[in-house]
């Protein structure tokens, strides 16, 4: 095994320059009834770096109401003033990159580099959306037994609650708040109380774009559970968006029914990643790198089962293990690190019984495995080769920097095993047979696959899953259509 020394704390400029744009965020505490907070810690080093207003309740209906009356003036905007005011955002978004990149590797923990790709990422769905705004779907059509017109449009939907996740916390902020925009609706936003700063930051940004001050209402709490419950059962709530755990999101389904309320729901994952004997071994090594430790491995759609195909597996592990082991694990503000801290102590610890446990049950560990010692949430690199199916890590979404590796003989064995779960978000497939490489997609049970790359989401497709995995679509037209409702109108027509 190769360790590498960690840099855990950063004493230099870029650091108190984080610290400045952790420090410039506005906590509104006047908007909290009770005065109450809570501790936002940078991963990396365990220290303090905000204390955020912690809102009851009573604070989330009074931002509701806030919301909803803003978003019904909006919705009377025309689509160009709304497009302009985002296309405005993008601007302001991209001209405050380096500050919002340093936020989001404080309170989350990521290199810096890969803080600055979110913030393209995100930025891009604003300005995605500020084109969609301009571009309403309707439909005209006779009615086939004759005497009408058909004409359908489509409407604002309402209010919308949107609860993301601490994984990429300004990304999926404005991959749900661009398109409620877009066609006018409010919004109450819940962040993790992990990393609520991010999406307070990008908040203010949207204020300055042009976007009314009420229309966005930012919830920073750590009773998610009590408000998502009282705002569901307010019939004011019209949408429902959540990115997370596939538990919580059975839980918001359940309440949606109360109020028939338009659900989108970005679920757990547990993609599978198939290499056969085919691929090109390079590329299948580096997408694998990429699909595995993108955002630290924490990340829905990471590549979870890595399953390589009998003639090449050898060869897989071997360059794969080596292009792991040039990873740099340390403070994401450090220079030079490409592996930063996973999000908290829970994590390393789960991380180190998944090990345990694979290495118990017959897994070879190949690099790493273990968390080193000291202050931050780290770690290290690792990688389990002939990993078998009864681990416990062979059946769970790891969500870290932890590559499970097995192998199988026949195409046929490779799909079993890759759709015998629950999940269906993401699967990932290397082979350089254009005709096995679309057969295969096609059999996989996923809302999404990667051909011959480690990375599927993009601004312009649609973005989510089947089965247990989710339901709706995030980003693209699609992700439009879900903050919308079609209204038909019946034109009568004179008789000729």
């Amino acid at each position: 095994m190769i360790v590498r020394e960690i840099v855990r704390d950063v004493e230099s400029p870029l650091s108190e320059s984080a610290d400045a744009a952790v420090a410039s965020i506005t906590l509104d505490r006047q908007g909290s009834a009770t005065n109450a907070i809570f501790e936002v810690r940078d991963p990396a080093s365990e220290r303090v770096i905000a204390t955020p207003p912690d809102h009851s309740v009573d604070d989330g209906l009074a931002a509701l109401a806030r919301a909803d009356r803003a978003g019904r003036a909006w919705a009377r905007e025309t689509a160009r003033r709304r497009s302009d005011v985002l296309h405005h955002a993008y601007d302001l978004l991209i001209e405050q990159k380096d500050r919002l990149a340093r936020i989001i590797t404080r309170e989350m923990g990521k290199p810096l580099a890969e803080a600055y790709g979110e913030v393209q990422y995100a930025s891009d769905y604003v300005r995605w959306y500020a084109e969609e705004a301009l571009r309403p779907a309707g439909n005209f059509r006779e009615n086939p037994v004759g005497g009408s017109t058909i004409l359908t449009s489509r409407a604002p939907i309402g209010t919308a609650l949107l609860i993301t996740p601490w994984n990429f916390p300004m990304a999926m902020a404005t991959r749900k708040i661009a398109p409620a925009i877009a066609v006018g609706c409010g919004a109450v936003v819940k962040p993790a109380e992990l990393t609520p700063l991010t999406t307070l930051a990008v908040a203010e940004i949207f204020v300055r774009a042009g976007v009314p001050e009420d229309l966005i209402q930012i919830v920073t709490t750590t009773r998610a559970a009590d408000l998502s419950s009282a705002l569901m059962a307010d019939p004011r709530i019209r949408k429902v968006s959540f990115t997370g755990s596939t538990g919580v999101g059975s839980i918001l389904l359940g309440q949606a029914a109360q109020h028939v309320i338009k659900t989108s729901m970005e679920l757990g994952g547990n993609a599978p990643l198939l290499v056969f004997d085919d691929a090109d071994l390079e590329r299948a090594v580096e997408g694998a790198v990429v699909a595995k430790l993108r955002n630290g491995g924490q990340s829905c759609v990471a590549a979870n089962r890595i399953l390589v195909q009998s003639g090449i597996a050898d060869a897989f592990v071997e360059g794969f293990t080596e292009r792991m082991s040039r990873v740099v694990l340390g403070n994401g503000l450090g220079e030079g690190v490409t592996l930063g801290p996973v999000i908290d102590d829970r994590a390393v610890r789960k991380f180190s019984s998944l090990v345990d446990d694979a290495v118990a049950h017959g897994a070879e560990l190949r690099l790493g495995g273990s968390a080193p010692d000291g202050a931050g949430h780290f770690f290290e690199a690792t990688v389990l080769d002939r990993v078998p199916e009864a681990s416990e890590i062979a059946l769970t979404e790891i969500f870290g920097p932890i590559a499970a590796i097995s192998r199988f003989d026949t195409e046929a064995e490779a799909l079993e095993r890759a759709n015998s779960t629950p999940f269906g978000l993401a699967s990932y497939v290397f082979t350089e047979n254009i005709d096995r490489a679309f057969d295969v997609a096609d059999r996989l049970d996923a809302g999404m696959v990667g051909i011959n790359q480690g990375i599927v989401s993009n601004v312009a497709a649609p973005f989510g899953g089947v089965k247990a995995s989710g339901l709706g679509r995030e980003g693209s037209g699609e992700g439009l259509e879900e903050y919308q409702e079609i209204r038909f109108y019946n034109l009568a027509r004179r008789a000729r």
